[in-house]
């Protein structure tokens, strides 16, 4: 059985989303990836409204199965902070309102699963998801990044199928 996975890397400016689908030997196949460009909105409610709109078309498209979405780390600046959070929180609607549930990783987890160590760079990020999905060229950063949250995510589902433990029973090291 192939399972469609839609991973969204939220930004204020640019929204990465990524999708793939999985086999049930754990192969990942490309099937789409894009970066909304944010910028052209003329206030911040436009581009949250951007991300849902847009977001939720391609949702509609591909149906994906499943979502991932890269979890909110604490910046420097708060009001960076707060503009992510809510671009977050208008792709986290756009998923859930076409009834997909949605599954949160941490950038550390993200680069670990697909670039073998949590303190990868996005120059790693990009060649690695190359790679994995067999694509020639580079890949914009921020569809690269949606990219490799969606392998992460088969990779985990993989492994919790494997082992048999749900993933909110893992220990978190800190």
């Amino acid at each position: 059985m192939t399972v469609r996975i839609i991973g969204i890397d939220p930004g204020s400016q640019r929204t990465g989303i990524g999708i793939i689908d999985v086999d049930a030997s754990g192969k990942s196949r490309h099937v789409f990836h894009s970066a909304l460009n944010l910028l052209g909105c003329d206030d911040f409610a436009g581009r949250l409204k951007q991300i849902f709109d847009e977001l939720g078309a391609v949702i509609a498209e591909y149906a994906p199965q499943e979502a991932a979405i890269e979890r909110v780390f604490m910046a420097r600046n708060p009001d960076s902070a707060l503009k992510l959070g809510q671009a977050r929180g208008a792709a986290i609607c756009a998923i859930v309102h076409h009834g997909v549930g949605v599954t949160e990783y941490a950038a550390r987890e993200v680069k670990q699963a697909v670039v073998g160590t949590g303190a990868g760079d996005k120059t790693q990020v990009q060649h690695m998801v190359g790679i994995l999905l067999n694509l020639s060229g580079r890949l914009q950063a921020d569809a690269a990044d949606a990219l490799a949250i969606a392998l992460a995510h088969a990779h985990t589902r993989a492994s919790i199928q494997r082992i048999g433990i749900p993933r909110s029973a893992w220990r978190r090291r800190r």
